[in-house]
């Protein structure tokens, strides 16, 4: 099972030092991956319209943007894979995405897989200008483009969505297509993931975690695809169980055949860069004992 980090972008701040030295420090420790999470911006949720709803992030939440913090990730590491996981894609421009993404490619040497999902926030939908309520189906189709632009110039696209007559990305990335992990729990999510995804990205060990996988494995069967061929990726919250619960929940994801499993250090109330790197230390300790 490979290791990762969740980058910690709420609290590491705006010093790109910083942002350096955690990425080469983890790096160091020896982990696989290095994980973002994307948000392109925040809801103010002190209105009476926004009351009563849970909103993970809002417009006070630090986050660094995915592409940008990984190209200047990619000239500072040599070996760590980079995973936006996830990217909001149906709020995004896709021929846009492919491009940033092959450029990542690039300049990582193809270290990047590229995680993808829907999203929740209908506010970061309207502002980017894109439909909410279809992003399910136009993400199937994004897919398509996605791949598609990677592994041919020029290339000719007819979509519902998306038209593209004979043009094409150069450089093309390095990895033809680049590796594509999605994330969603409810049936239809489950259904997309097996039949387009290379593997499946679950944000939390829920008491439901077995039942989940078996679901998703049974899709991938009847779409015609061997499981053990897909990627399983995993998520560990250190604040949950500090580094006493961290073997016990490196334990659970391995149960399920965990391909993937990275700890996120965020929320456990760490007051350091230092602290941070503590807690993955541990995490990585208890993943080797």
């Amino acid at each position: 099972m490979k290791l990762g980090v969740i980058f910690p972008q709420t609290e590491i701040g705006t010093d790109p030092i910083a942002v350096r030295d955690y990425a080469q420090a983890v790096e160091g420790i020896g982990f696989d991956y290095l994980q973002t999470f994307d948000h392109v911006i925040g809801a103010n949720v002190n209105r009476s319209d926004r009351a009563g709803r849970r909103w993970p992030y809002t417009h006070e939440s630090l986050f660094h943007e995915s592409f940008v913090l990984l190209g200047y990730l990619a000239g500072l590491t040599q070996r760590i894979m980079l995973i936006p996981g996830i990217i909001v894609l149906p709020q995004r421009q896709t021929v846009l995405v492919a491009k940033q993404a092959a450029e990542v490619d690039v300049l990582s040497n193809g270290r990047l897989i590229l995680g993808l999902g829907i999203g929740w926030n209908a506010v970061e939908y309207e502002a980017l200008n894109e439909d909410f309520h279809n992003r399910g189906a136009r993400l199937e189709e994004q897919i398509t483009v996605l791949r598609a632009l990677w592994t041919e110039n020029p290339t000719t696209f007819e979509g519902r969505w998306h038209h593209i007559q004979d043009a094409g990305l150069h450089p093309l990335p390095v990895q033809r297509p680049i590796p594509l992990w999605i994330g969603g729990s409810d049936d239809r999510a489950l259904r997309r993931i097996a039949r387009l995804g290379d593997g499946y990205l679950i944000a939390r060990a829920t008491p439901e975690l077995d039942q989940l996988v078996e679901k998703f494995r049974a899709a991938a069967r009847e779409a015609g695809r061997d499981p053990s061929t897909l990627d399983l990726a995993g998520t560990i919250a250190y604040r949950d169980g500090g580094p006493e619960g961290l073997g016990a929940e490196i334990e659970r994801w391995k149960s399920v055949g965990a391909t993937h499993v990275a700890v996120n250090t965020m929320g456990a109330g760490l007051p350091s860069l230092a602290a941070h790197l503590e807690a993955v230390r541990q995490f990585k300790e208890a993943a080797a004992s």
